[in-house]
């Protein structure tokens, strides 16, 4: 194992969205991931992107955004350090619901959807558990969402 490996690795088992998980589905998940680097008001996805994995924030931080009728889009979230972005890879059709974009120079850990559906289909208990940690983060990312749209 090379360096960078073992680096990746150390950093997928450290990241705070992975508290907790077994040695194994970390192991499973870092043969799926790869160091990403976001530049300040990069656009990470579109809505109706086909959704390509996910990212773990490392450090950073990128606005979640839905569309608006009269102007720029609007602000649902701000996902930083610590958090995951991306939640539409585990669902048919597989697109984007929402748009994201670097807010600042932001370092991430992407996880590639086609080798995690592999993984998840090898092993149900990884697939179990990452949609439940991902439930908890649609439920709040959600309810910002709706908290944004009654305001208006």
């Amino acid at each position: 194992m090379t360096a960078a490996d073992q680096d990746l690795r150390a950093r997928v088992a450290a990241h705070p969205f992975l508290a907790g998980t077994s040695s194994e589905h970390r192991h499973l998940l870092a043969d799926c991931a790869a160091l990403h680097t976001l530049d300040a008001d990069q656009v990470v996805f579109r809505a109706g992107d086909p959704a390509r994995g996910f990212y773990l924030i490392e450090s950073g931080s990128v606005a979640v955004e839905g569309p608006s009728e009269n102007g720029p889009a609007v602000t649902i979230d701000l996902v930083a350090a610590g958090e995951p972005l991306g939640w539409s890879w585990m669902f048919e059709p597989f697109v984007c619901e929402y748009g994201a974009r670097a807010t600042e120079p932001t370092a991430t850990i992407f996880f590639d959807a086609g080798c995690l559906a592999t993984h998840r289909a090898a092993d149900l208990t990884l697939g179990h558990e990452l949609f439940r940690r991902m439930s908890q983060v649609m439920v709040r990312r959600l309810t910002a969402a709706r908290a944004k749209l009654v305001a208006v």
